[in-house]
């Protein structure tokens, strides 16, 4: 009993919006800290340990362990969320769900656009595979800042914020499906459908049987790794193959039991263990910040985050509600989006995953990597700035007994 009762005290407190992005943010300082103390060598040793059967292809390195496997299971909880909100949720309803859904195909265009002009701008065309690595949002990081600083916000802000960075997160977990994989091995790959299929077959049977369930999902998550597509893309579809609608008589749905069950161990060890891995740029061997600062690679990215999600975000929303039908909910007009956009630019998790994937040299990949930290700090502090002076404004309101009503914009 005292077991169960402490189980669910660490549960509640893992699912907080606030607890993912301060444990991503003290994993990734931790390993940055490492990285750069005299203790370097021993976390160069630790990352590049190789672990796991060379004749199955996983002798992995910690680090590809924590990218490849550990945030599989993150992108597993991704894959249910989508289910749940394309069936239940924000996603549901179209002309709900439209505004921040463009929202977030702009807010993924425009940094990708800016970050391709700075390498041509600067002659590293090379560069120009790393478009892709300014484009997403932390949801853990942007809902964490949020719920810190938005206190006293209408609620709809936060809906607006989860339905964009939703769809941001599926258009980058196609992005990476599409245009970083090499080479395709189609027996594997489709080794891979056939054991997510059967998964999805397994979890709608009337009792949910992990001894059944376990190996399938690992033997999916092994195929797809062997592919060529990266292993996490078995994660999402193993989620989207949840049941979102309650069957079998049960009180909530099979996508909220297995969201419940994997959340606290993605955001509490898969998230961490990635940062603390992906963040272990040391300043040294890359010619100190300034050296990495003055990189292309670096500059796109920063300006991406920083300056194209914000044009991208609030640009799309802009023009969809000036010039369509189309509205914001009621309660938030275009000013208030201010504090999302800023909150968008904060890119980590899939950013730097993207970053791996997108160059195989040092320089490049540690440019991007830094361009993503800097940016993601700037981001987050501007959104947080931002919240509070919207946050005091309307705590003003409401003791005056005003109520501020944005004008609706004119069609």
């Amino acid at each position: 009993m005292a077991a169960s009762v402490g189980g669910g005290r660490v549960r509640r407190w893992a699912t907080r919006e606030t607890t993912g992005g301060a444990l991503l943010l003290g994993a990734a300082l931790l390993g940055f800290g490492w990285a750069n103390s005299p203790w370097s060598s021993v976390y160069s040793a630790l990352s590049g340990l190789v672990l796991g059967p060379a004749s199955w292809g996983l002798d992995l390195t910690v680090a590809q362990w924590a990218s490849d496997g550990l945030l599989a299971i993150f992108f597993f909880v991704v894959g249910v969320e989508l289910k749940q909100e394309m069936l239940t949720g924000s996603l549901r309803r179209v002309r709900q769900a439209a505004v921040p859904v463009a929202a977030a195909v702009g807010g993924m265009a425009v940094p990708a656009v800016l970050f391709s002009a700075v390498q041509l701008l600067y002659g590293d065309p090379g560069a120009l595979h790393g478009w892709a690595i300014p484009t997403a949002t932390d949801i853990a990081f942007a809902l964490g800042v949020l719920a810190v600083f938005g206190r006293g916000l209408p609620r709809a802000l936060r809906a607006f914020l989860l339905t964009l960075a939703v769809m941001d997160d599926l258009i980058a977990i196609i992005v990476i499906a599409v245009f970083y994989t090499d080479r395709i091995h189609p027996v594997f790959l489709a080794v891979a459908l056939v054991a997510v299929a059967v998964f999805g077959l397994c979890v709608r049977l009337p009792r949910l049987r992990w001894w059944l369930l376990a190996p399938v999902a690992v033997i999916a998550w092994g195929a797809m790794h062997a592919s060529g597509v990266h292993a996490t893309i078995a994660g999402v579809m193993l989620g989207l193959s949840v049941p979102a609608a309650m069957i079998h008589g049960e009180q909530t749905s099979r996508a909220t039991h297995f969201d419940r069950g994997f959340r606290s161990v993605a955001i509490v060890i898969a998230l961490p263990i990635f940062a603390f891995f992906s963040t272990g740029i040391t300043l040294k061997d890359a010619g100190g910040f300034s050296g990495l600062a003055t990189q292309s690679v670096f500059l796109g990215v920063a300006a991406g985050l920083v300056v194209g999600k914000l044009v991208g975000v609030l640009g799309t929303t802009a023009v969809l509600t000036r010039w369509t039908p189309l509205r914001l909910p009621d309660g938030i007009g275009l000013r208030d989006l201010l504090p999302v956009g800023f909150l968008t630019g904060i890119g980590f998790t899939v950013s730097l995953l993207v970053a791996e994937l997108s160059f195989s040299d040092t320089d490049h990949v540690w440019a991007a990597k830094a361009g993503i930290m800097a940016a993601s700090v700037v981001a987050g502090i501007l959104g947080a700035v931002t919240l509070r002076w919207d946050a005091r404004r309307a705590t003003r309101a409401g003791m005056s007994g005003e109520v501020e009503h944005p004008p609706e914009p004119t069609a």
